[in-house]
């Protein structure tokens, strides 16, 4: 039985080509994207996340001093601004909502900086309860794992904070260093809004200059799979009850015999939790694998994006259609997933400048 209502597509964009936040439209049967609406013209409006009500969205602007929106959805789909207040850092790229929805998440990868903002009764934002500055030796410039005749080189100059979320459960939350090769630890307060440093504060990543990136749980919460940037390697970890991560296998996030440069970006693990999928930026590919119960990857397919840079990816909440925001093609691809997880291209593009981030209201 699928619903017949309203649903919208929000995507976050990068300046020039992208002028702020678009919505769109989307058919939860053909899961096309229509009605292409400019919905907000913050600037860099690259980094979002909703509301599990669907009633308010978060939107952060990835410029030099943060800022972070947070706004309204009425019924028709017009966004109302509440307030925006400072990400608690330079370029904010990672924003997530610790499950109880009472803390917005923030990682800063300018300033190498982690903050949490309360979410007010009505949805708005208050100041920062805590911020955690990174601090340390940055990484090798060469990742060592990457493949033969790889220059992927980012951000081993200073601290670089890229992603943070907590567990499922909400007890704990984790957060990656691009430039310090770290992923960091904390016990999380739900009443006060503070990051408790776990014991130990941070773990390496699994290889030197791996560049780790971003990360998605299990949903028991009891491992999670984190895509390393510059390695394009990834990483399962199994969490254990005290909230610290132990490192297990790594395996290459490229189609085997690939020589060259490529960064990995997004990962999108389906409901189920049997079918991951990750972004290959410069291979332009989506590699597809399958997920043992005790989190073993074999490797499926490797599809092409149809467009270039492939930044994040993003499925629908059926997990029926996953969608491709390809940044330097301007443009966001579709693709139709089948019962086993392979992925067949739908030839309907759909054009936007520099997407970054797309999240679909519930």
């Amino acid at each position: 039985m699928h619903t017949q209502h309203q649903q919208y597509a929000w995507v976050g964009t990068y300046h020039p080509h992208g002028e702020g936040l678009y919505r769109f439209t989307l058919d939860p049967i053909t899961g096309a994207l229509s009605n292409k609406t400019l919905a907000h013209t913050l600037t860099n409006a690259a980094q979002l996340a909703i509301a599990p009500d669907g009633n308010t969205l978060y939107l952060a602007s990835e410029v030099e001093q943060g800022v972070v929106q947070a706004l309204r959805i009425d019924d028709a789909g017009e966004l109302h601004l509440l307030n925006e207040v400072a990400s608690g850092g330079a370029g904010p790229v990672s924003l997530s909502l610790t499950p109880t929805g009472r803390y917005l998440l923030v990682a800063n990868y300018g300033s190498g900086s982690v903050a949490v903002l309360p979410v007010n009764a009505d949805g708005s934002l208050g100041d920062a309860t805590d911020t955690h500055q990174d601090s340390g030796e940055p990484g090798v410039a060469k990742p060592e794992a990457a493949v033969e005749g790889s220059f992927a080189i980012s951000g081993h100059s200073a601290p670089h904070a890229h992603m943070i979320a907590a567990d499922p459960r909400g007890k704990f939350v984790f957060s990656t260093d691009l430039g310090l090769d770290r992923i960091y630890q904390y016990r999380f307060d739900d009443q006060s809004g503070k990051l408790i440093p776990n014991d130990p504060p941070f773990i390496s990543a699994s290889s030197k200059g791996a560049g780790p990136r971003h990360f998605v749980f299990t949903s028991k919460g009891d491992a999670l799979w984190l895509i390393n940037e510059e390695a394009s390697t990834l990483t399962h970890y199994v969490l254990d009850n005290s909230g610290r991560l132990k490192e297990g296998k790594t395996v290459s996030a490229l189609p085997a015999g690939y020589k060259g440069t490529s960064f990995a970006a997004g990962l999108a693990l389906s409901t189920d939790g049997k079918q991951l999928y990750v972004a290959n930026r410069l291979h332009n590919s989506i590699g597809h694998f399958t997920v043992t119960a005790d989190g073993i990857l074999t490797h499926q397919d490797d599809v092409w994006t149809r467009g270039d840079y492939p930044r994040t990816l993003t499925l629908d909440k059926e997990g029926r259609w996953l969608y491709v925001m390809n940044q330097r093609s301007d443009n966001i691809t579709r693709f139709r997933v089948a019962q086993d997880g392979r992925l067949s291209f739908e030839p309907d593009y759909t054009p936007v400048g520099s997407p970054s981030q797309m999240v679909i209201s519930p």
